[in-house]
């Protein structure tokens, strides 16, 4: 029992102490008909339906398997290194950075392993975190709390892209430069003589024995990308999208996506995890009653001031910018400056971004003993991009 209190509370540090403040602030304000407004139900349910077709799409394995493919042109270190990054930067913008990291940080070492250059894994690891914080800033669906403003704003989706357009080409080119300088052209040989379909094999399961992943005991190697079930969750993500640009109600993507994995898969509905919607409605509630102590209304907009980006970006340092987002959101309205200062907050601490923790408990598992490295390197590197982009920001924002 202590043993599961203590993994719960490492895994679900952020729902724990949200829920502690949504239980005190119930206390100070005691529920009544206004709490009905409370929960953002627009949010939850978008993501919510994102997080289902994600999983589905996991489940059989396409991202890793579109990895595999692409390996099969790697030519040289420099060439695998960009490879590698630009996985988790591209896919970040439809799948977030959770999934993209969660997917292919752990193939991204079995891949260097194949390649003889673990010694390459903590700064590869490093780089590849940021090409997800940077590339699921730029979407409504790459990051949650961009889901969650978006839906609050009411904003374009095409508005968003463009607001952080700058920052997220920015930082890809830098990521470029960085692999260009640090990766040289020796040759990479060792997937040449493998098809997609080995090189999928030998990062998923290399020995027949253990433990094989969902998308070979559901699909089996080289099954054309999951079958039937990818045209169907491909139908179905294309539902959420417009359903994210109000072209679909938001029941009706509910229902459609709830019964297809009731039919297709009903194991995804216990591979999410739910505890990320229930997290924001904990915020929800605890922010709902806040803004209706007038006292702490005007001292959170005080605080806030006129800088929202710097305090969005320095609270995100030691909450994460999602938490950042929800409070911030309560009491603030320059949802411009909130939307560069969460994104950008990302970068920076190990925390500043909860998605940069599954990077940091994958590389440590495969190589406890460069903890230290690992930590190191990370910190300089994106205290080097938060630099750059939040100086890029002073430069092209208006209000600057």
């Amino acid at each position: 029992m202590r043993r599961w209190l203590i993994e719960l509370l490492k895994s679900e540090t952020i729902l724990i102490v949200a829920s502690i403040l949504a239980l005190v602030s119930c206390f100070i304000v005691p529920p009544d008909a206004g709490y009905k407004d409370y929960v953002h139900m627009s949010t939850i349910s978008q993501l919510s339906c994102l997080m289902l077709v994600v999983c589905g799409f996991q489940r059989i394995g396409v991202f890793r398997i579109i990895g595999s493919r692409l390996l099969h042109h790697v030519n040289t270190a420099r060439g695998l290194v960009i490879t590698l990054i630009a996985m988790t930067y591209f896919s970040a913008m439809l799948v977030t950075n959770d999934v993209a990291l969660v997917t292919f940080v752990p193939f991204a070492i079995a891949v260097l392993i194949m390649a003889n250059m673990e010694d390459k894994a903590v700064l590869v690891g490093a780089l590849m975190t940021i090409g997800a914080n940077v590339g699921s800033m730029l979407t409504p669906i790459g990051n949650a709390h961009n889901l969650y403003l978006k839906a609050l704003t009411g904003m374009p989706a095409s508005e968003m892209i463009g607001i952080m357009a700058p920052y997220s080409a920015t930082a890809a080119v830098m990521l470029v430069i960085i692999s260009c300088v640090v990766f040289g052209k020796q040759p990479v040989s060792e997937f040449q003589s493998l098809d997609g379909t080995g090189i999928e094999q030998g990062v998923l399961a290399p020995e027949s024995g253990k433990h094989q992943p969902d998308e070979i005991r559901i699909t089996g190697y080289g099954a054309g990308y999951g079958g039937w079930r990818t045209i169907v969750y491909t139908l179905l993500f294309v539902v959420c999208l417009l359903a994210v640009s109000d072209f679909v109600p938001l029941w009706a993507m509910c229902v459609i996506v709830f019964a297809a994995f009731l039919i297709c898969d009903r194991k995804v509905f216990k591979n999410v995890d739910w505890g990320l919607p229930l997290t924001f409605c904990m915020f929800f509630i605890f922010i709902g009653n806040m803004k209706r102590v007038p006292e702490f209304y005007q001292l959170a907009r005080s605080l806030v001031g006129g800088h929202p980006l710097e305090v969005a970006v320095a609270s995100s340092q030691v909450i994460s910018n999602v938490p950042t987002t929800i409070l911030l959101s309560g009491f603030c309205d320059q949802w411009r400056d909130l939307i560069i200062g969460t994104n950008l907050g990302g970068m920076g601490t190990l925390i500043a971004s909860m998605a940069s923790l599954i990077s940091y408990k994958n590389v440590v598992r495969q190589y406890p003993h460069k903890k230290g490295r690992y930590l190191a390197v990370y910190s300089a590197v994106n205290v080097l991009f938060l630099a750059v982009l939040l100086t890029l920001s002073w430069i092209i924002e208006p209000s600057f």
